[in-house]
Order: structure tokens, then C-alpha cells, then sequence
């Protein structure tokens, strides 16, 4: 690999996760943690990581419910997931891979076959996430880098801005309302007011503005915003 993959640990259980941790870091993978569903998403929001370790049973919103939830938001559906569970029953495999799931670990599991199976899925996606780029009037977007640059300058965007921007440019010319702006990109059980997505935007137009691309994020009165070319 030419960089050190992030990988998201998602157990409840600290002595498992401990246990992955200490094989991802012998085997050259960066990693963070989290014990339940509201905690991965926080940590997702904050740095994306390259594919998630997700346990299928959680407290609170279960594993197979929040692959469910992030496969369904535009801003995460590509994330790789690999579930992990103590269920063997092939219907629960089957329901696992047909939401999204990119493979099924059975506990319990060795470091060993972990690893095989993390390098497998990243060898899966990363070629087709390579090629994923967006790009509007020179403004380009690299999904798989989280980069936004326009011809050699990169701009810094934060991770909410990044989200928004990539929701944007890949529906361009529609008129988004803002509840669909929070359901798309915070996600539709989001505790988000409609005026934070206004304070986004604004963080959005001021990060494109050294480039000018400021100009592509427009305010349609009373119904919401879009991404256009057009004047």
C-alpha cells in the first residue's frame, strides 16, 4: 500500500477491539475506535476512514442498521464495510451482503484471516474509487484522497463541507431544500436545524473562494440551494 489505510474498529466489546487493533498495527494500518453506532458516525464526520469493522450486534442502533443508514446517505455509501458476528445462519450473511456489506467475518475469527480479508476488500474498492472523481468548471473533487482541488491549488475544506460539496457536485443543476440537505448529508435522524445548513454553505462558498468557485454554490429563493455553472 503507498499509504497506511485508516481503518474503523466498531465493537462494543474493548477486548475485541483491542484485539483487532493490535493486528492492524503489526500489519501497517492506522485505526480508531468506537463502542457503539453514535460514536462511529461522530468518528466518520471527523476523518473518513478507508473501511469499517462493524459488529452486527451494537447497543443502541445495531451494526446491520447503521450499514443500512450510512449505504444509504450519498456521502457514505462507498465506505467498505466488513461485518462482524457471532451469527452463522447463511440468511443473516445473505441479509448482511445484500445491504452493502463488502464481507462477513463469523466470530470467533484469527488476526490472521482479519487481515487477509481487510487487504481483499481494499484491493476491491480502491481501483474503482481511483477513477471516481467529480469534477465541475475545474473545480474537482477525489473521494477516495477527500481532496478538492482546482488545477494545482488544493482547498481545505472541513469534513461537513467536504460531505456537502460531494452531495452537491454529484446532483448538480437540482434545487436541494434544506430538510433534503440534512437528510442526505447529516443523515435523516440528524438533530440538525435547517439555519445550520445555511452556516455550512457559508463555510462551503468561503473555502472555494480562492479558486472563485464560490460562485457555483447558489441560493435559489425560498427552496434551497444547488450547484450550477449557470449564471
Amino acid at each position: 500500500m503507498t499509504r497506511s489505510a485508516r481503518v474503523l474498529i466498531v465493537d462494543d466489546e474493548p477486548a475485541i477491539r483491542e484485539m483487532i487493533a493490535l493486528a492492524l498495527v503489526r500489519n501497517g494500518f492506522e485505526y480508531v475506535e468506537a463502542a457503539d453506532a453514535e460514536e462511529a458516525q461522530a468518528q466518520i464526520a471527523r476523518a473518513r476512514p478507508d473501511l469499517i469493522l462493524l459488529d452486527w450486534m451494537l447497543p443502541g442502533l445495531s451494526g446491520i442498521d447503521l450499514a443500512r443508514r450510512l449505504k444509504a446517505r450519498p456521502a457514505s455509501q462507498e465506505l467498505p464495510i466488513i461485518m462482524l458476528t457471532a451469527r452463522t445462519e447463511e440468511a443473516s450473511k445473505v441479509q448482511g451482503l445484500e445491504l452493502g456489506a463488502d464481507d462477513y467475518i463469523t466470530k470467533p475469527f484469527s488476526p490472521r484471516e482479519l487481515i487477509a480479508r481487510i487487504n481483499a476488500v481494499l484491493r476491491r474498492v480502491r481501483p474503482r474509487s481511483a477513477s471516481h472523481f467529480l469534477e465541475v468548471a475545474g473545480l474537482r473533487l477525489d473521494p477516495d484522497a477527500r481532496r478538492v482541488s482546482a488545477g494545482d491549488e488544493t482547498l481545505d475544506l472541513g469534513p461537513t463541507e467536504f460531505h456537502l460539496l460531494r452531495f452537491l457536485m454529484e446532483n448538480p443543476e437540482r434545487v436541494h431544500s434544506r430538510s433534503e440537505l440534512i437528510e442526505m448529508v447529516w443523515g435523516a435522524n440528524a438533530f440538525v436545524e435547517e439555519r445550520t445548513v445555511d452556516v455550512h454553505i457559508r463555510r462551503l462558498r468561503k473555502a472555494l473562494q480562492p479558486t472563485g468557485h464560490d460562485r457555483l454554490i447558489q441560493t435559489v429563493r425560498s427552496a434551497g440551494y444547488r450547484l450550477s455553472d449557470r449564471d
